[in-house]
């Protein structure tokens, strides 16, 4: 399997045009100064802000892995607040998902974008809901990739599943942390146990040892998981409320379960979903062709009355 899952990576990557250079800037939304990165423009197509989930990391977690898609619009990735090169908020152990969510249509309109259309991937999903929700005006066209569920009952039984996956020195790196520690928001144990539990996400394992997360930590992205786990959630009110036409895209063998993406599509009102065989939580590694089809011909297609 290995073999033929860096066979087709390597071979889609021949396909596809060079990468483009991102421009960085700076922009400053909410009191804050989010460094923010843009792909060049593409005339007549709305730009695509792409939301990277495990929320300790900069906008490098879809970065270049996203690039694919800037052939034919313009990508906006950004850190969110207090990850990355982005300013740190005060008192970053109070911080919320909820805030996360916030700053998105604010730097849309700091950016003076009329519309977009956005991606979210894994708990960057969860962002884009909230967010979606929040600026039904602002938001055309929204890919949840592998995102989180509606409810958080999926993360009780992620420790055992993706230990399930594992075996040998990987299995032993990740069983040897509690993940009750995660209730705390010491970035230093979300760091770790990130990095731990990372080979689980990939259908193919031993394709999956030449990816690695960054070396990154956050206060402020460990804040938001410590409570998010401690406390749960439930977004079920707020995903109904969506209005952005969505496309929900999921590994079929990922860990995060894909009942979660039907879930998800089962309640916001105009979305349809789409399951990738033979690929895990980065589906646009593992089967990029028919991740980068799926989300082209999603964003492509027009809105009647649009």
């Amino acid at each position: 399997m290995t073999n033929a899952t860096r066979a087709r990576y390597t071979a889609f990557k021949k396909t596809q045009p060079r990468t483009p250079r991102l421009t960085r800037h700076t922009v400053k939304a909410r009191g804050l100064e989010f460094a923010l990165f843009t792909s060049p423009e593409v005339p007549g197509a709305l730009p695509l802000l792409c939301v990277n989930g495990g929320m300790l990391y900069s906008h490098a977690l879809l970065w270049p892995s996203l690039a694919p898609l800037a052939a034919t619009r313009q990508l906006i990735l950004y850190d969110q607040r207090g990850r990355g090169a982005s300013q740190v908020p005060p008192a970053p152990q109070t911080s919320r998902i909820e805030f996360d969510a916030g700053d998105i249509p604010a730097l849309r309109e700091a950016l003076a974008i009329a519309r977009w259309d956005m991606l979210g991937h894994s708990w960057g999903g969860g962002i884009a809901m909230l967010a979606a929700e929040r600026d039904p005006a602002g938001v055309r066209r929204l890919v949840l990739v592998n995102s989180v569920g509606v409810t958080s009952d999926w993360v009780a039984s992620l420790h055992g599943d993706a230990l399930a996956r594992l075996d040998g020195a990987e299995r032993a790196a990740l069983e040897a942390l509690d993940p009750q520690t995660l209730h705390s928001g010491d970035p230093s144990i979300h760091a770790e146990y990130s990095r731990a539990i990372y080979p689980a996400y990939f259908f193919d394992r031993e394709f999956g040892r030449g990816f690695a997360p960054p070396a990154q930590a956050s206060a402020t992205g460990a804040a938001v998981a410590a409570r998010l786990r401690s406390a749960g959630y439930d977004w079920r009110v707020d995903a109904a409320r969506i209005g952005a036409t969505t496309l929900v895209v999921h590994g079929a063998q990922d860990v995060l379960p894909a009942r979660l993406a039907g879930q998800t599509a089962a309640i916001i009102p105009r979305a349809s979903l789409r399951l990738i065989d033979d690929a895990g939580h980065m589906p646009f590694w593992e089967q990029p062709a028919a991740f980068f089809n799926s989300v082209e011909t999603f964003l492509d297609a027009r809105d009647l009355g649009a």
